[in-house]
């Protein structure tokens, strides 16, 4: 089972939504939730201040938080906090490969961790070193 990953983005509704709504405002987001929905068996969504989100959860309020430029410790926190919703919630449990649909600081702390956890899963990161235009132009060639 293919698990797609997709990070939250600072432009978000300007009054509570669903977590798949939620951040509509960002083309990246729209684009890499529609490549989700399109090429993975299931998605979720990195919030750097919930962790992980179901995308059909319940309405979230916007916020105001980010892991861009944030201390390593503090981001290895939240790996942590991640990996152990990942588990809590079974993903793991038929996950095969994760793809993660989201800048380094929402994976570089922890792809380590799961692949301590379980080291049948492998992990992707497509648009690994593209600039946001690149990302973007990446996202409508697989559309």
């Amino acid at each position: 089972m293919e698990i797609g990953l997709v990070s939250c983005t600072k432009s978000k509704r300007d009054a509570a939504a669903s977590p798949r709504d939620l951040y509509d405002e960002s083309a990246f987001f729209r684009k890499a939730r529609e490549y989700a929905e399109t090429h993975h068996d299931d998605w979720y969504i990195l919030s750097a201040k919930h962790g992980l989100l179901d995308p059909d959860g319940p309405p979230i309020d916007p916020y105001d938080d980010t892991l861009s430029g944030a201390p390593v410790a503090r981001k290895r926190d939240w790996a942590q906090h991640v990996a152990t919703q990942l588990q809590e919630e079974h993903i793991l449990d038929d996950a095969e490969r994760l793809v993660f649909h989201a800048g380094r600081d929402y994976y570089d702390e922890l792809i380590p961790i799961l692949t301590d956890i379980d080291a049948t899963i492998t992990t992707d990161t497509p648009t690994d070193g593209l600039q946001f235009g690149e990302t973007l132009a990446w996202y409508n060639e697989q559309l």
